[in-house]
């Protein structure tokens, strides 16, 4: 009796194993625009703790020790995010996309879809520079801003469509944009202790919980979350920030099975975001795409 037991278990154990193999991958790059870190550990926000417990986090760089002329704003900050180099790259140093070089430093789906060519890739943001200029090889790209002005509204309407489309599309790569949190930051001030400021990290964390109960409906596919931010904040602005240490920390958040617990013992920049996702998916970087950054967090079996 006892070694039919044990043959029962082992043949548990066997097909418990061989489920968890044939779950696909799949990753969420999560932009919360001008974030503070200190300010959002302040916030209640369960969902963005929860990333955190079940994975790796800590502050994030805005700008590397190679190159550091750009301005500290949003242009810069997505585009460096996006394709994982660094403005002297990609050469968006402001907000005016003068002479962009996305064609030579694209945004990472392009990567994807090199290298997966039937992945499914999807893009929801509301600052729209993203979309006209950094957003490529995108199966459904969608800008939710509209009349009148209203980030928390797009903001709404961004986790509305990313839950729909996670549980209609089963997209490989998805990235996801929220603007209201710097919005408040740039209308009554990026600290901690402003009140309006808070209530936006805290609105924005109930849209990321909305979006994680669409993943977690995924039962045979496996995410890895990566959550950060373009800059911080100081006063009502963030531009000139090079050396502001408020402005110059962002967040580095990566979560999920295929992720490491606990706090990064070594500095992470915000260009670690894509290569992560890549190395995730299984994708082996190549010298020649001139990555700045590096996969982090990660399982040693998942790098």
């Amino acid at each position: 009796m006892s070694r039919i037991i044990l043959s029962l278990v082992l043949l548990c154990l066997s097909i418990g194993t061989a489920t968890a193999a044939e779950k696909s991958k799949h990753v969420l790059l999560l932009g919360i625009d001008g974030c503070r870190f200190d300010a959002m550990s302040k916030a209640k926000t369960p969902n963005l703790d929860k990333l955190m417990a079940n994975g790796k986090y800590s502050n994030a760089l805005i700008l590397g020790d190679r190159y550091q002329e750009n301005d500290t704003v949003s242009g810069p900050g997505w585009g460096s995010i996006v394709t994982g180099v660094w403005a002297d790259k990609h050469n968006v140093q402001d907000n005016g996309f003068k002479e962009p070089h996305f064609d030579k430093f694209p945004h990472f789906f392009h990567w994807v879809k090199q290298e997966l060519p039937e992945a499914k890739t999807i893009s929801i943001i509301n600052w729209s520079p993203i979309k006209t200029f950094m957003v490529s090889d995108a199966d459904i790209s969608i800008d939710t801003t509209t009349i009148p002005k209203s980030y928390q509204l797009w903001d709404n309407t961004a986790a509305a469509q990313a839950a729909d489309l996670i549980e209609k599309e089963s997209p490989t790569a998805m990235m996801l944009y929220f603007g209201e949190v710097d919005e408040t930051g740039h209308a009554h001030g990026f600290h901690p202790s402003v009140p309006e400021y808070i209530d936006a990290i805290e609105h924005v964390d109930s849209l990321v919980g909305k979006v994680l109960e669409a993943i977690e409906k995924k039962t045979d596919q496996e995410w890895l979350i990566v959550v950060t931010s373009d800059h911080g904040g100081l006063g009502t602005g963030h531009g000139g920030g090079h050396d502001k240490p408020e402005i110059l920390n962002s967040f580095l958040i990566v979560s999920g099975e295929g992720a490491e617990k606990g706090k990064f013992d070594k500095q992470v920049y915000i260009v670690d975001a894509v290569p992560t996702c890549l190395a995730y998916l299984g994708l082996k970087i190549d010298d020649a795409w001139q990555l700045d950054g590096h996969p982090v967090g990660l399982k040693s079996d998942e790098k």
